[in-house]
């Protein structure tokens, strides 16, 4: 299945506080358990005024859904193609 890295345009992400951060992964699973299985979240960073996701998906379409659902901004959605690390190297 596809894995995607969205980036979510959030001003002042970095400054949330835990528990805000916590209401919004709650918000966010609460919608995943909705849509089922088929979309998973894979984890998330977040820096000064975004938050970049990693998700498991059939496609940009639930992704979106996603979002739209939970009511988060998913400025930029992209397919994952590949991942490398320094090992990719050796």
């Amino acid at each position: 299945m596809p894995k995607f890295l969205i980036e979510r345009e959030i001003p002042g992400a970095g400054e949330l506080t835990p528990e805000q951060l916590q209401a919004i992964s709650q918000k966010s699973c609460g919608v995943l358990r909705q849509m089922g299985p088929q979309i998973q979240w894979v984890q998330s960073y977040v820096t000064g005024d975004k938050v970049y996701c990693v998700y498991i998906a059939p496609d940009e379409t639930a992704v979106r859904e996603h979002a739209a659902q939970g009511g988060f901004p998913a400025n930029r959605v992209s397919e994952i193609k590949s991942v490398i690390d320094p090992t990719t190297a050796e």
